[in-house]
């Protein structure tokens, strides 16, 4: 027999995931044109991100335009929903997905591929875009793992690159102009800024399984938000029905980053650095939290210690909200500063070392220094904290085993650093956590080759041996998940065929380790007669990526430099000391414009 939806929700986890009306939802209704987001993991997850936020206010923006939010549903949800025959639908306004003009999926993670495929299927709308006719929604998506499509390009009708305050909301308004779908998507190419259509594109292949080139073999230009503090951004969130990762309000305080470490792919992607101006955040951050209770405000950017107005900032923000907890998730040890975590909650801080010798982070243009390290954490500990967690990557370019007995020293120098410490209330907890690097598009690293299995394995041995000390917990991810993200990473367009086996062997939230399933992936690359290996080797410098489609605007050129200098254990150091020539400059970079000025 089958049950309606109120049956259905008694009898899952977490039902509130599934009903919408958070405080702050806008009051559906029936637009020109309906878009959903769609975020494929958990509402918890997802209701964390504040990527979706923007893009929903960028495409509220168009006349006319109704927007609504669909979550991965968890996987007791999702088989009562099939079980029942009901389509999965949106929360605002509870219609089932196919019935919207356009769904967007936000792809932050590769290893949530097999879950668009998963909302696809619910909301029973065919898989392949090939299938899909005019009484289908189009399928569009953006996010940082769009900077590689092809794994992908089966399945999506339109891929967004880059920033999408400005892109979105014109692609809602041309759908509004044009009367087909294929209409829509050829001026989409043709003028929209940051578009890629994977329909009007072929891959060309070789004799030798490699590919060759693209016809027509014209490169799909990011989109570049100039004006961060003008553009769209939420004044008011929706309060997750349930506790969600970050629970709190959220300012982005600039975008971009100006380290350039080799391994970052976020560094490269959101280049160039743009700052956002301080009194609108504060007006912005007064908004957030009057009409939400939030008691949490996080600073956000990928190193937020880099914000120039910061020290004006924070206490401006103080004086504005004088109850509300500040948190700064992305300091980086060398900008880490007592004051700027005077009012957090002093339970651990995190610092990412990323590497255990200063040879090594010479390697990945880390320019962090032990000096720096044990000043980082001294701060720390003076402001009350006594938990320190420390990131690592395990497999970089270079890496010996002395350099993975560097961490060890790294924590015997914090150990030391809190034992000088007076009145010491309790014991020091450090927390290590390793995982494998994975090379990443439009990085210098992206050319290189991913440790084996067995590499792997034998690293992790040396590090518990020798971190088998009191207070100092490792822990590090699993090999197989690791290996699949670089492959996903730098897949082509063969690759799509691996995740929808994949799929249909029953596999999704493949990022979430205790649900992964190891043997059902592997059998799909069996099944597809594909060799993992083929995507996590080492590439040739002079071969054609599956990415060189898409132009971020950071030169190869550069990266090649970058990838030379990395082996001869040299830093070019950050932005801030001088343009490094990367190729935003002859686009759009206010840090080399300011250079030029200065020298002026």
């Amino acid at each position: 027999m089958k049950q309606n939806l109120d049956e259905i929700l008694a009898q899952v986890e977490k039902p509130a995931r599934y009903i919408g009306g958070e405080y702050n939802e806008p009051e559906p209704f029936d637009g020109k044109f309906d878009y959903c987001i769609c975020f494929p993991d958990v509402y918890e997850v997802g209701m964390s991100n504040l990527g979706i936020k923007i893009v929903a206010e960028a495409v509220r923006g168009a006349e006319g335009a109704y927007v609504d939010r669909c979550f991965a549903p968890w996987p007791d949800f999702g088989e009562k929903l099939k079980e029942n025959g009901i389509e999965l639908y949106a929360l605002g306004n509870k219609k089932p997905l196919k019935t919207f003009d356009m769904l967007g999926f936000s792809l932050q993670y590769e290893m949530s591929y097999t879950n668009v495929l998963y909302m696809l299927d619910l909301a029973n709308i065919p898989l392949k875009r090939e299938e899909r006719g005019e009484e289908y929604p189009i399928i569009q998506a953006g996010g940082p793992c769009v900077c590689n499509p092809e794994p992908m390009a089966d399945f999506i009708d339109i891929f967004t690159i880059g920033d999408g305050e400005e892109n979105m909301r014109r692609l809602a308004e041309l759908k509004l102009e044009c009367n087909s779908k294929a209409e829509f998507l050829r001026r989409a190419a043709e003028e929209v800024e940051g578009v890629y259509v994977p329909s009007l594109v072929t891959v060309i292949y070789g004799d030798d399984g490699k590919i060759k080139g693209f016809s027509p073999d014209k490169k799909i230009k990011k989109a570049i938000c100039r004006n961060l503090s003008d553009a769209v951004y939420p004044q008011k969130f929706l309060v997750p029905n349930i506790e969600a990762v970050f629970d709190r309000a959220i300012l982005e305080v600039m975008r971009g980053c100006y380290r350039g470490c080799r391994f970052c792919q976020a560094g490269f992607l959101y280049r160039p650095v743009r700052e956002r101006d301080k009194d609108k955040m504060v007006e912005t951050a007064r908004s957030l939290v009057c009409t939400s209770g939030f008691d949490e405000l996080s600073l956000n950017s990928l190193s937020t210690g880099d914000y120039r107005y910061l020290r004006e900032l924070i206490p401006a923000l103080k004086e504005a909200l004088p109850d509300v907890h500040m948190a700064l998730p992305s300091l980086r040890l060398d900008s880490f500063e007592g004051d700027f975590v005077q009012e957090s909650r002093k339970s651990s801080l995190t610092f990412a070392p990323e590497a255990g010798t200063q040879r090594l982070r010479d390697v990945i243009n880390k320019d962090v220094t032990e000096e720096e390290i044990t000043r980082g954490v001294r701060l720390a500990f003076e402001q009350g904290y006594t938990g320190i967690k420390l990131y690592f990557m395990l497999g970089l370019p270079t890496e010996t085993d002395d350099d993975l007995r560097g961490i060890r020293d790294i924590v015997f120098k914090i150990r030391d650093v809190y034992s000088a410490r007076p009145n010491r209330l309790r014991g020091l907890r450090i927390s290590v956590s390793v995982s494998t690097f994975i090379p990443k598009p439009f990085t210098p690293f992206q050319w290189e080759r991913q440790s084996s299995r067995g590499e792997v394995e034998a690293k992790i041995a040396l590090l518990r041996k020798e971190l088998l000390l009191k207070g100092v917990s490792l822990s590090w991810n699993d090999y197989s998940l690791s290996e699949m993200e670089a492959v996903f990473a730098r897949g082509d367009r063969r690759t799509g065929k691996v995740i929808e086996a994949a799929y249909k062997k029953g596999c999704i939230f493949d990022g979430w380790s205790n649900i992964f399933k190891t043997e059902e992936w592997y059998a799909a690359f069996r099944e597809c007669g594909i060799d993992p290996s083929d995507y996590t080797r080492e590439w040739g410098e002079d071969e054609v990526l599956p990415w060189d489609i898409i132009d971020v605007f950071v030169d190869k050129k550069f990266l090649l430099k970058e990838r030379r200098l990395a082996y001869e254990n040299k830093v070019t150091g950050s932005c801030k000391s001088g343009c490094k020539g990367c190729g935003l400059q002859n686009v759009y970079c206010p840090v080399s414009r300011e250079a030029k000025v200065k020298k002026q």
